[in-house]
């Protein structure tokens, strides 16, 4: 029997079809397979890299342990609690997800496409697939496609972008230790202003006794007419001064226990809040301001952030400066065309066809009105605000440790100072209160001594309390390293 070459080919229509279609799924699947091993495992979930921005909800603390609140339990409560540490993990959680979407360019894209167009002319269904072919023709055509996209070079775009994005992942992980590092130096420093502060209103009563006493042996004096009512008045005068400061005082005591309970996240101060008293005298330990400087330079996490984004923005002018190289991109796609009331139906034809494609794509740019080099530009002059920035946190790392070790040794020395001065106006105030019962002094002179008596203890309990807050600035400035 003769066959004619349009038969032939027609009877094996269908066996070309299905060894199309094998081809292109053959060819998908080792694209698929390709991009795999070149991702090497380089993608990683961001379920694993994510740091769990959920606060753990702490025990108050103050029912447990009867109100008394240590330091340690304040610094815990306070990491636990404080909105500002929950904010900096969702931005770690944000950077992350950056980064894992940058990641994500390495891996093919897949979509499903559909469409309806209309024509003034009737078209064909699909292209003739060989000479003489038979088609359907129609103004109306759908479509429907399951594409894959994959980039084989642009020029390091995306390897940079990926590669920015994880700097930047990593910045963003030790700002949120220099907050953490932050907020343990503000609840250190408001715990012991507050041990400070009460130690000095219990000097302001202990002295508001003393002189109590001081107006009853003088009004005992005044009654015995042996001294002048002036006397009596000059010691109200000064016990009134001396109430004020004490209210002064607890006032600024309030002021304080607000700020540390609110840096801890608590609404209220709990009922019967006390503070552990921990606050020990000064010590002379020998300081090694360039070996701290150093370690400071080192172990500084905003510092180390800092170089992070630097380098993040160096690949970012990469990026930039890949816009003038071509890309190559490999497109993949298989679907389906229908000609819903086709206006003419070739013999043994179909209104539904499927069609399938596989290629590389290649684009060259050739003119965008300078943009790629404005972005060059853009980048670049980011890159070198970025340098200067870290210039100048490298100096105001030297001088925070310089000024930090020296409020160290200031207070240190000044606690010395005022331990002597303690001892030296309690001798003056004995003596000068012998002297006025005796009739030999003045009530001036007695309220002096008492008010320098006063003066000292005060200064003495700031001195220590200046140099733990300066120690834990020291430890801020440093990064830990003491």
């Amino acid at each position: 029997m003769n066959i004619t070459t349009p038969e032939f080919k027609r009877s094996y229509k269908p066996m070309i079809r299905v060894r199309i279609k094998k081809m292109f799924l053959a060819a998908v699947l080792i694209t698929l397979a390709a991009v795999v091993i070149q991702a090497g495992g380089g993608v990683t979930l961001a379920a694993e890299n994510t740091v769990n921005p959920t606060i753990a909800r702490t025990p108050s603390g103050d029912a447990a342990n009867g109100g008394l609140f240590s330091l340690a339990r304040c610094i815990e409560i306070a990491l636990a609690k404080n909105p500002e540490i929950a904010a900096s993990k969702w931005d770690i959680a944000a950077a992350d997800s950056r980064r894992d979407a940058a990641r994500a360019a390495f891996w093919p894209q897949v979509s499903v496409e559909g469409g309806y167009q209309r024509y003034v002319d009737s078209q064909r269904l699909i292209a003739a697939r060989y000479n003489g072919e038979l088609g359907v023709f129609d103004n109306d055509l759908l479509r429907g496609d399951l594409v894959a996209r994959m980039t084989l070079y642009a020029g390091g775009r995306i390897t940079d972008e990926a590669g920015a994005a994880g700097k930047l992942s990593e910045a963003e992980k030790k700002k949120f230790i220099r907050t953490r590092d932050e907020l343990i130096y503000s609840v250190t420093g408001v715990y012991f202003s507050i041990l400070g502060q009460q130690k000095i209103i219990a000097s302001l009563e202990f002295s508001r006794g003393a002189l109590e006493e001081n107006r009853k042996r003088v009004l005992q004096l005044y009654d015995a007419q042996k001294v002048a009512k002036v006397d009596l008045l000059r010691t109200e005068v000064r016990l009134t001064d001396l109430k004020q400061n004490i209210i002064k005082e607890e006032n600024t005591l309030a002021v304080q226990k607000r700020i540390l309970f609110n840096l801890m996240g608590y609404d209220v101060i709990p009922e019967n809040a006390r503070l552990d008293d921990v606050a020990g005298f000064p010590s002379e330990a020998p300081i090694d301001m360039g070996r701290l400087i150093e370690a400071a330079l080192k172990n500084r996490p905003d510092y180390q952030a800092a170089k992070d984004r630097m380098e993040a923005q160096t690949l970012r002018v990469a990026v930039a400066k890949a816009g003038h190289w071509p890309s190559i991109n490999l497109v993949g796609s298989y679907g389906v065309r229908n000609a819903p009331s086709p206006s003419d139906v070739g013999k043994n034809t179909s209104s539904t066809e499927d069609i399938g494609s596989i290629g590389v794509v290649l684009s060259v740019p050739l003119f965008e009105g300078g943009r790629v080099s404005a972005k060059i530009n853009e980048e670049t002059a980011i890159l070198s605000a970025a340098r200067d920035r870290l210039k100048k946190l490298d100096l105001q790392i030297r001088q925070e440790t310089e000024t930090a070790v020296l409020d160290v040794l200031s207070s240190t020395a000044r606690f010395k100072a005022t331990e002597k001065s303690i001892e030296q106006a309690k001798e003056s105030l004995r003596i000068e209160s012998m002297k006025y019962e005796l009739g030999r002094g003045s009530i001036t002179d007695v309220l002096d001594a008492q008010a320098a008596l006063l003066q000292a203890e005060t200064s003495n309990c700031r001195s220590c309390i200046d140099y733990h807050i300066s120690m834990a600035r020291l430890k801020l400035a440093t990064g830990g390293s003491i």
